[in-house]
């Protein structure tokens, strides 16, 4: 583990603190008191207001003021509601996660995992994406995930031991070249929250009809390594404490270029996700600036990320790409 700092001690007590008191307060308590919380954090100097309503009116061009102002404040709400349910997380067990957790697409997507080459889930920052990874495992499938570090090395490892507890194995995205094809060869279940901004390692697709940089990864591995893929989607049931996991194939089309397959498949993955989004906004992570990267023909010459889409950002463990 990496040293940790003064700092990196208080806010993992703080964190720590918190998590006691969720796991203790009945569930329907501490759902409300953190959507109350999410709520007042949709100030007019909310951290990322102005981001969020940036990118919902990307997203939603033809929205009234109302219901861009109602949508910002429910994705507050909603990640009130989920930072308490991943603070919950941590003393639940398969059985709970189960009990909680109604499946959709799970006979086709159990069949293909089982199949010998593993298999892919790209899904999104929408509803509650631990959830979903910790469904998979609780029904069974070897499960692994790719992480980002946080940069506070106690939460991480907190973060880490709650997701191990739960069967999810994590690989750190750094390591993903490498660990990726070695668990798909193992037979495990690979998610990928694949839906950030990508910069010039990315490949262009429309996202709610503006083009995106977006991570080529699960389409890059699905192609080079033919393991099935599919679109998922952990959504929380309004009013409930309970979520819907879907799981929706999706079979690449392939031609003579890699490349253009990536495209293809990488568009089609969004489209799913873009559809997921469209039935609850409220549930997506509008707080990441999604559109940051600007296309190829909006740069200024000579500008960053002239080459776009530019060449392969994943190598492989045998070299290629």
């Amino acid at each position: 583990m990496r040293r940790s700092s003064y700092s990196h001690r208080i806010e993992y007590l703080l964190a720590r603190g918190l998590e006691a008191l969720v796991s203790v307060a009945p569930e329907s308590v501490s759902d409300r008191f953190a959507s109350r919380v999410g709520s007042a954090a949709h100030s007019p100097l909310g951290i990322r207001r102005a981001t969020v309503e940036a990118n919902l009116r990307r997203a939603f061009p033809n929205a009234t003021e109302e219901w861009l102002n109602r949508t910002g404040r429910g994705a507050f709400r909603h990640l009130g509601r989920e930072a308490a349910a991943m603070l919950r997380l941590a003393r639940l067990d398969a059985a709970a996660i189960r009990a909680r957790t109604d499946v959709e697409g799970w006979v086709e997507f159990e069949a293909a995992a089982r199949e010998g080459r593993g298999a892919i889930l790209a899904t999104g920052h929408f509803g509650n994406w631990e959830i979903g990874a910790a469904t998979v495992a609780a029904r069974g499938l070897p499960m692994s995930a790719i992480v980002k570090r946080q940069s506070n090395p106690l939460v991480d490892a907190r973060l880490d031991s709650t997701r191990r507890r739960l069967g999810v194995e994590t690989i750190d995205q750094r390591e993903a070249p490498r660990a990726v094809p070695r668990a798909l060869r193992a037979g495990k279940v690979v998610g990928i929250v694949a839906d950030q901004d990508a910069w010039d390692a990315g490949v262009w697709v429309p996202f709610f009809g503006h083009p995106s940089s977006t991570h080529r990864g699960p389409a890059l591995f699905a192609l080079r390594l033919g393991a099935p893929i599919f679109a998922a989607a952990a959504y929380r049931i309004p009013g409930a404490l309970r979520y819907r996991v879907t799981f929706e194939r999706v079979i690449p089309r392939r031609t003579d270029s890699l490349e253009s397959d990536i495209v293809q498949l990488t568009a089609d993955l969004t489209a799913r996700l873009e559809a997921a989004i469209r039935m609850a906004p409220e549930q997506y992570f509008w707080f990441h600036k999604r559109w940051k990267s600007l296309p190829p023909t909006e740069l200024p010459p000579g500008g960053p990320g002239t080459t776009f889409p530019g060449g392969a950002v994943i190598q492989l463990e045998d070299g290629s790409v």
